[in-house]
């Protein structure tokens, strides 16, 4: 697991007005201009990519609950070159066709395209990262994404992901080698983090990657409120982005961290000022925090998933990511989505030390069977 799934404190300025998170969502416009970049994209809020969780199977369950927009996690670029991941498992058109075991068009009807999507991608080199983005390019993704914000030690001590923070002039080589080979009318977007560290030449280093995000023709940053060297810990600086959107008021501006409810969705779109929220970890094991945000905006009650409702998307689930992936790699997989999964269920603590112990699919349609609503097909 890349990255920490736990609940960190959080560190936000008090909303500017007394509403309630439910007059903040019914209250929220859409920026038409996201509508207008991306087609489709008709809400605030879209899945993050998420390393080792955002594959096309959860994308899907994340499109039928009313995502609008999905990333996939980072797909290296020379992997791609050369014929690996995100050539195979991450086409979402192919991906599509295999679930539905028909033609795309058809799968539109039954609810299986996966689209608008941004392919992440992520490399050293200028040259290789534009390739790569060239490939993303002929796959089909609607948006191409430029990974500047990966903290994890591995991937940096490559030069990769959140690297670049650190070093502006390669940053805004990768920028220009892949706005150059993505054709104009695709848009291209950037993920960053809020600096490198807390330094004051870090801070100065990510003004100037920001601000050349937008003058080489990039549609808009998310940008995550901890700094490369937090990784996960600690806790998200709202204010960072309150200001930045503040400073910035003509550009378009996502944001990203400690979003884990729905309520928080809504609170970072009023708090900060940003254009939409990309919802990471909180989206783990919750497809209905989409629905939810939909329901608010619409002056609705967002409802907590039934015991019945928790078993279709557990079994929908189970099903892509074993087409996507084999039944083998889907049991170790849909283990680590089961015990996030386990946080809506009656029994909690019960269901999780169950789906921990799962080593096969067998296993984990066994827990669906003994805490589940057993009367939905298949239970084994």
């Amino acid at each position: 697991m890349s990255v920490r799934m736990t609940k960190e404190e959080h560190d936000r300025p008090a909303p500017p007005h007394g509403w309630s998170v439910v007059e903040m969502a019914r209250s929220f416009e859409v920026d038409p201009r996201l509508a207008a970049i991306v087609p489709g994209f008709n809400a605030p809020f879209f899945q993050a990519g998420l390393a080792g969780y955002s594959d096309g199977a959860m994308r899907l369950i994340a499109r039928a609950h009313d995502c609008p927009y999905c990333i996939t996690e980072a797909l290296l670029d020379l992997t791609l070159i050369n014929g690996g991941k995100g050539r195979r498992k991450e086409d979402p058109d192919l991906i599509a066709s295999e679930c539905g075991l028909g033609e795309v068009e058809e799968n539109r009807i039954h609810g299986l395209e996966d689209h608008p999507i941004a392919g992440q991608i992520m490399g050293t080199r200028p040259e290789t990262m534009a390739r790569g983005a060239a490939l993303l390019v002929d796959m089909g993704y609607d948006v191409i994404d430029v990974n500047l914000a990966c903290p994890v030690k591995k991937i940096r001590k490559q030069h990769r992901g959140g690297h670049f923070l650190a070093y502006p002039h390669e940053a805004i080589d990768v920028l220009q080698a892949v706005r150059a080979a993505v054709p104009p009318e695709i848009p291209c977007t950037v993920k960053m983090r809020r600096s490198f560290d807390d330094t004051s030449d870090q801070a100065l280093n990510f003004e100037r990657i920001f601000e050349a995000v937008y003058e080489e023709g990039f549609a808009w940053a998310t940008v995550h409120c901890r700094t490369v060297e937090q990784k996960y810990i600690g806790p998200g600086r709202w204010a960072f982005l309150q200001d930045l959107v503040r400073r910035y008021p003509d550009r378009i501006i996502f944001g990203s961290g400690d979003i884990w409810s729905v309520e928080d969705i809504f609170l970072m779109l009023e708090i900060c000022g940003v254009h939409a929220v990309s919802v990471a970890r909180g989206c783990i094991g919750n497809p209905w925090i989409f629905r939810q945000a939909r329901a608010l905006m619409a002056g609705g009650t967002p409802a907590s998933p039934s015991l019945r409702e928790q078993t279709e998307v557990l079994l929908h689930h189970h099903e892509l990511s074993s087409v996507i992936h084999g039944e083998r790699a889907a049991s170790r997989m849909m283990r680590k989505f089961g015990i996030k999964f386990s946080i809506h269920h009656p029994t909690p603590d019960v269901v999780r030390k169950e789906f921990i112990q799962c080593s096969s699919s067998a296993d984990w349609m066994q827990v669906l069977k003994r805490h589940y609503d057993s009367s939905i097909e298949p239970i084994l």
